[in-house]
Formats: C-alpha cells, structure tokens, sequence
C-alpha cells in the first residue's frame, strides 16, 4: 500500500494543490494495478500528527509520501531532512502560532528521509518535469508532519518522507505534471534498490 497525504485548504484559498495532487496520484497507482490511498491532513497543529497516526494504523503501507504546497518554488522539491522544531510564521488554520516548541519532546534533533530522493530526482529530469532536492522542510506544518512521519516509522522498514509541490493555477503549475510526479515518485519508492549518489547539494 502506497499512503499519500495532502493538507486541507489553508489561508483562505479554496483547494490545496497537495492533497489535489495526492488523490490524483492515488487513482492513477490504483488503476495502474498498484494499492494506492490518499489522506486530507488539518493544516492544524494540534491534530495533524494524530491525524496521520491514524492513517498509518489504518492503511498499514510499505511507502508513505507526505505532500504539502510551497507556493514560493515553481519546482517539485524532494525534503532531505525534518527538523524538531515548529516555529510557526503564521498561524495555522485554528489560528495558532506556536514558536520555538519541539515536534515530538525528546526526540532527534532531526530525521533524513528515507525515499530515495536522488533516484526520484533523475526520474523526474528523465520525464522533464521541474525538480530539485531541499535540505530543509522549514518549520511550519510541512515540516511538523514530515517529522511526525520519520519519527513514527521509525525502525518499521517502511519507506517515508515528504515532498512539496508548487502552486498551480494561472501562472503555476499543471495539476496534472504533478499528479505525475507523485506517480513517479512512488513508484521509485517501491523499488527496494539503495539511492544512487548524484549531485543536488546546496550552498544554503
């Protein structure tokens, strides 16, 4: 089973291009022959995590994909790592900002994704589709699941992390290219293969 999240509309807008993108995705694996789901998150932090929790326990996957939007990128980005930490810019869609606080008390000062983002790097260029590797999720919601994930599938085997999706809409991105991307993506993640090294470093 192949578990895709999504975060509900945020900030007033009317959809979320990340879970738009998961459910689409979900249907193509689905109809492509492979187990295939995709979940709404609350851009909330006080229940996103258990919101997520509970997908696991329910869909039991072998990989796990976590979206979000970074309206700031015209780029897929494929996260790296996942810090302790939330220090909320702005509020979340109860209105909440908490800041400076840890994701999970006591935890790892971070988590590293445990996709093969390099393989799905090349396998994005490979269908010209625009992406890049980022070191860090930030410190908002995205990130906030992106640990929770890691920290949950910890030492389980099951392949996890995230990846953000930019804006579609006039100007933006093609919903579908990143329906596709997700395909693609989950699909490099199902194949047991250790990641290739290939350069997608940064200077910051």
């Amino acid at each position: 089973m192949i578990l895709l999240t999504g975060f509900e509309p945020f900030g007033g807008d009317a959809t979320n291009p990340s879970i738009v993108a998961a459910r689409q995705a979900a249907a193509e694996l689905r109809a492509a022959g492979l187990a295939a789901t995709a979940v709404e998150l609350p851009c909330v932090f006080a229940t996103a995590p258990e919101a997520l929790r509970q997908a696991l326990l329910t869909h039991r996957p072998e990989v796990v994909i976590c979206t979000g939007l970074n309206a700031g990128t015209a780029e897929i980005t494929l996260e790296r790592a996942a810090l302790n930490v939330i220090d909320a810019r702005i509020p979340d869609n109860a209105g909440e900002q908490p800041l400076d606080v840890p994701v999970v008390a006591g935890g790892p000062a971070a988590y590293f994704t445990t996709l093969p983002i390099k393989r799905m790097l090349a396998r994005l260029h490979a269908a010209d589709l625009p992406a890049r590797v980022s070191q860090s999720a930030g410190t908002f919601a995205c990130n906030q699941v992106f640990y929770t994930v890691m920290h949950e599938l910890e030492g389980t085997g099951v392949r996890g992390g995230f990846i953000h999706v930019p804006a579609t809409g006039p100007g933006g991105a093609d919903p579908g290219q990143l329906a596709r991307a997700l395909v693609l993506a989950a699909r490099e993640a199902l194949d047991p293969a250790a990641d290739v090294s290939l350069g997608a470093g940064s200077l910051a």
